[in-house]
């Protein structure tokens, strides 16, 4: 038996990790982008309302940067449970959107999405691809700023209300390169062990919220996770 049969709710939480073994630059850390660029000149409001073209920019150069990318088999592996297991979640906290490029459909983007942008008045919209389609609304003019969560931005309570949710009704609980210190993220392992789940953490280095999980594997997901689920196929 397989562990997608022997559970009947999983969650996989994902972080930089996971997109940093398709080569997508992380943000923090060592050669992360923030170690490169001043974060106060493109990403935060103010910066959008200061020169949103400078911005926008920026982040056309970042969306060409992870198309330059692609999903690893761990990534896959979570799409093709999905399709055979309607029950299984991805929450994130990546916005380069790999998870949806390697087929999964049920995921909750803690941070947002590259591959969207929004408008003040009118709401959101997908915009896919290098370049923006447009910088400004069609039916206002107001320019769109990209979907993600900046320095300073608030997330949205709707989002991590829905995460919440989700990791609260798991019974199997999967902690994927991520290492969990930030919140409210921080606080999605603490609530699946208290919900009952079994939880798993795959990081190839350990971290201060280690300890919640019943399971520990020192690998890339790309390795771990074809590994886990090796039955399931």
């Amino acid at each position: 038996m397989g562990l997608s049969d022997k559970y009947k709710s999983i969650v996989f939480f994902t972080g930089a990790g996971m997109s940093a073994e398709s080569g997508v630059p992380t943000y923090r850390g060592r050669g992360g982008i923030w170690s490169q660029y001043n974060w106060e000149e493109y990403a935060c409001q103010e910066a959008f309302d200061r020169d949103p073209h400078k911005v926008l920019k920026f982040h056309e150069l970042r969306r060409q940067s992870v198309l330059s990318c692609r999903p690893h088999p761990g990534h896959y592996v979570i799409a093709e449970l999905e399709k055979m297991h309607p029950q299984v979640r991805a929450v994130t906290q990546n916005i380069d959107g790999m998870h949806q490029r390697a087929g999964s459909r049920n995921v909750t983007e803690l941070h947002g999405s590259l591959w969207r942008v929004r408008c003040p008045s009118h709401g959101i919209f997908d915009d896919m691809g290098e370049t923006f389609k447009s910088c400004k609304c069609d039916k206002c003019g107001s320019w769109l700023r990209p979907d993600i969560v900046w320095f300073g931005d608030m997330l949205n309570q709707d989002v991590v209300n829905e995460a919440n949710l989700i990791v609260r009704r798991s019974d199997l609980f999967i902690s994927v390169g991520t290492s969990g210190v930030v919140w409210p993220a921080a606080g999605f392992p603490k609530i699946a062990k208290e919900s009952g789940a079994h939880c798993i953490e795959i990081n190839p280095e350990p971290n201060e919220m280690s300890y919640l999980y019943d399971k520990a594997i020192r690998e890339n997901a790309g390795i771990a996770l074809p590994a886990l689920f090796d039955e399931d196929k």
